[in-house]
C-alpha cells in the first residue's frame, strides 16, 4: 500500500491517533494538556509514533527522520520535566506548552513530507523530502507553530494575571 511496510502501515496509523488528539486538545483546552486523557493519548502516541519509526529504514538507514524522533523524545521528556517538576520554576508551564506544541509541529514534517511525496498515487505532489517548494511548506507551517506558540504564552500570561482556576501557579 503507497510502498509502506507493514511497521510502516502500524506507525502512520500510530501518529495520526496522535495528530487527531493533538488536533482536539488544541480546539478543546488551546493546548495539549497531559493531565487530561487526551493530553495522555497524545503523548503516549507520540512516544510510539517515535518508537516504531526508528524500525523504519525505507530511504537506507538511519537518517534525519530517526534523528526526529530522538529530537521528539527529548523535547516530550523536557515538556514533562516542565510541567511535572519545579525545575523551570515560574517558566514550567509555558516550557511545558510550548514544547507540547513543537512536538506536534514535528509530526507535521513526517507527515506532509510522506504524505505529498506519495498523494495521488499517479503523481505525488513532490518529488520528494529535498523539493524546494515542499520545504516552503514546512517553513509556512513552522510560521503557524510560532504563530501558534505566542498565542499560547499570551493566554498562560492572560490566566496568570486573571488569577483564574487552573492558572500557572506563581512560584
Amino acid at each position: 500500500m503507497l510502498g509502506l511496510t507493514t511497521i510502516g502501515i502500524i506507525h502512520t496509523a500510530i501518529s495520526l491517533v496522535a495528530v487527531a488528539a493533538g488536533i482536539i486538545g488544541f480546539f478543546r483546552d488551546k493546548e495539549i494538556n497531559p493531565r487530561t486523557g487526551l493530553g495522555r493519548t497524545y503523548v503516549w502516541t507520540t512516544v510510539l509514533t517515535c518508537l516504531t519509526g526508528f524500525f523504519i529504514f525505507q530511504h537506507g538507514g538511519f537518517g534525519k527522520p530517526h534523528v526526529l524522533g530522538i529530537v521528539t523524545l527529548i523535547v516530550l521528556t523536557v515538556a514533562w520535566v516542565a510541567g511535572s517538576t519545579g525545575v523551570f520554576g515560574r517558566a514550567g508551564r509555558y516550557i511545558e506548552t510550548v514544547s507540547y506544541s513543537l512536538t506536534f509541529f514535528f509530526h507535521m514534517i513526517p507527515g506532509f513530507t510522506e504524505t505529498l511525496t506519495r498523494l495521488p498515487a499517479s503523481g505525488p505532489v513532490f518529488s520528494g523530502p529535498d523539493d524546494p517548494t515542499l520545504q516552503k511548506v514546512i517553513g509556512g507551517v513552522f510560521l503557524l507553530f510560532l504563530v501558534g506558540a505566542f498565542a499560547q504564552v499570551m493566554r498562560l500570561r492572560r490566566l496568570h494575571k486573571v488569577g483564574t482556576p487552573g492558572a500557572i501557579p506563581a512560584a
